[in-house]
């Protein structure tokens, strides 16, 4: 646990991807990954944001800058399991994830403003100053099935597939379970490659010659537009 990587920076890039077009991919894929050491999990996620959702709306305008934070965890945690408190940001195309480690009962007590953070360093003053300037709360929680690999001759090079998008707007804890609506249509997942610099020329032209082009998704960004909008505004967004 203590060689979990806490902070990053790189390019990511999503793909929405049909059953059908991940399988043609997947047949060329397979011999240049391999398994990354967290495999396969179950990744919760849960959003914080203003009441008005106003973190979202401005990341979904695609400003040059924007933030979000969120609570994860790698598997359904109990109270004293070990979670991650995220504060992600992006700059000009680049993303950094900055992340502290605490268990889940000390991460929701923290991040309601009920205790300070157990750690004390640089990564939980950026994610002190946050929360004082940004009166958040937990907003919505996105489950999925994840499938992770790393270049066999690239290990810079990561590849995420997501399937089984599924959220909710209640029941906003993640030892409540990972259950929810699902996100996607039928057979889609989301692809992701995260790089700390340009994609390795043999996947850039794999990607292209199968006509696998990347686009901005984000399952919380989907969420909100989906079906948020429509529930807590009336089908009208409001702009602070």
């Amino acid at each position: 646990m203590n060689e979990t990587q806490l902070s990053f920076k790189r390019y990511e890039k999503k793909y929405l991807l049909s059953r059908e077009k991940y399988e043609r991919l997947w047949q060329q894929l397979e011999p240049r990954l391999e398994p990354d050491r967290f495999f396969e999990s179950t990744v919760l996620s849960l959003y914080y944001d203003w009441e008005d959702f106003r973190l979202i709306r401005s990341s979904i305008e695609q400003p040059v800058y924007k933030e979000k934070l969120r609570l994860r965890s790698y598997n359904v945690p109990g109270a004293e399991s070990q979670v991650f408190v995220e504060l992600k940001k992006k700059y000009k195309g680049i993303v950094y994830k900055r992340r502290v480690r605490m268990t889940e009962r000390e991460a929701e007590d923290y991040l309601a403003g009920r205790r300070g953070s157990p750690d004390h360093g640089q990564i939980s003053r950026e994610i002190d100053w946050f929360l004082k300037t940004n009166p958040v709360r937990p907003k919505v929680l996105i489950a999925c099935d994840r499938r992770a690999y790393v270049g066999r001759e690239e290990p810079g090079l990561r590849l995420t597939f997501d399937s089984s998008i599924r959220w909710r707007d209640t029941q906003l804890s993640l030892t409540a379970g990972d259950f929810g609506r699902e996100l996607l249509e039928e057979g889609q997942l989301l692809m992701e490659i995260k790089m700390p610099e340009s994609a390795p020329l043999w996947l850039a032209e794999l990607l292209s010659s199968l006509e696998i082009f990347p686009r901005s998704f984000s399952k919380y960004g989907q969420c909100y537009k989906n079906e948020l909008i429509e529930k807590y505004f009336d089908g009208v967004m409001v702009i602070a």
